[in-house]
């Protein structure tokens, strides 16, 4: 078994403080005996006001929290997946990019989010997250965490079943969906999603979220789960408020599951249509 913790947040405008918050989690977690600390989506800053968001991550010092952030994890003996962060990028525009730093050190692991929510919801809300992002180019796993091969991706990704089919040929064990899932959207497909994720893959995923009412005036819909191979939910935190969850992994259920549905072992390229 494998204890993981899952930090699930109310990230604010300042870095800082956001960055403390996560120090605190992580000495708590490895306290608990957890061998990983996943964060949300926007751990470092989540601020939907561009203008002043572009001030802070332009801002003397920010760009190293990452070597920051890998500090931490040797000293507090826990490897820290960073749900994500915005970074800078040469288009003049920020990269929505996740890091996985391990307590032993070495070079942090990385993904840019792939798909950027580009949504008019019916409740008036709008999200355009392409007029300040780029897209990212790339896959990623991990290999040889505590919870096996890790794949990164971020929260909208969860809506395109060919990145985690993907990650499943991979033979990744566990897929990290960091995420600020908006309350209606949450709602309405969050659980499902997750566990739909989960099976297809035939692996574990760990979803650690941010919830609440932030200081840019957002409001997210928390429940950080963990989804095991066979969809069942392990952990849920609810959508009350901050804290830390805890968890056991247990890498064996991967194996046993994809025995029982060997659909990654059967998987087929589609055919193309038959002319009419």
């Amino acid at each position: 078994m494998t204890r993981i913790a899952l930090f699930q947040m109310q990230s604010g405008i300042d870095p800082e403080a956001n960055f403390a918050a996560i120090v605190d989690a992580a000495s708590k977690a490895a306290g608990e005996g957890a061998r990983i600390l996943f964060t949300p989506e926007m751990s470092l800053l989540l601020d939907r006001d561009r203008k002043r968001a572009a001030r802070t991550i332009g801002a003397s010092g920010y760009t190293d929290y990452p070597a920051r952030l890998a500090d931490l994890a040797q000293e507090a003996g826990i490897d820290i997946a960073l749900g994500s962060m915005p970074l800078a990028h040469p288009s003049g525009k920020w990269l929505n990019r996740a890091l996985y730093l391990s307590c032993g050190g070495g070079e942090p692991a990385f993904y840019d989010k792939l798909h950027l929510f580009d949504v008019e919801l019916s409740t008036g809300e709008s999200w355009r997250e392409s007029n300040a992002f780029e897209p990212g180019t790339h896959i990623a796993c991990v290999e040889h965490t505590p919870v096996g091969r890790l794949g990164l991706t971020i929260c909208y990704d969860i809506r395109f079943p060919a990145l985690f089919e993907e990650l499943g040929r991979l033979r990744c064990d566990c897929i990290a969906i960091p995420a600020a899932f908006t309350v209606p959207t949450g709602k309405a497909h969050w659980h499902v999603l997750q566990r739909a994720r989960a099976i297809e893959s035939s692996a574990f995923v760990v979803a650690a979220a941010q919830v609440g009412e932030h200081a840019d005036g957002r409001i997210t819909y928390g429940h950080s789960l963990v989804v095991d191979p066979w969809g069942e939910v392990l952990l849920d935190m609810g959508g009350e408020g901050p804290g830390l969850g805890y968890c056991e992994i247990d890498l064996a259920r991967i194996d046993e599951v994809r025995r029982q549905v060997p659909s990654l072992a059967n998987r087929r390229e589609i055919p193309k249509l038959r002319p009419s």
